[in-house]
């Protein structure tokens, strides 16, 4: 995750999910409009205290987790 450094983690804010830069505002909020439709400008105006690269960093992070891969466990069988 380097170069992510507007994603923190506090578990005095929201429950310690990701989120922008220490605000109440979560990488699951941003990535949740975003896939629902809105443009990066409707999520600006909507939200403007965000700042566009806060957007990028959420879909950065969003991408690496979906790297996650899953393999079997020794002796396991299919």
């Amino acid at each position: 995750m380097l170069g992510l450094d507007r994603i923190t983690f506090d578990p005095q804010i929201m429950g310690g999910q990701a989120c922008i830069r220490g605000m109440r505002i979560t990488v699951a909020l941003i990535i949740n409009l975003v896939a629902n439709g809105m443009t990066r400008e409707e999520v600006l105006r909507a939200y403007p205290y965000l700042e566009n690269e806060d957007i990028t960093q959420a879909l950065q992070y969003a991408a690496w987790l979906a790297q996650e891969r899953v393999s079997e466990l020794a002796g396991e069988k299919k």
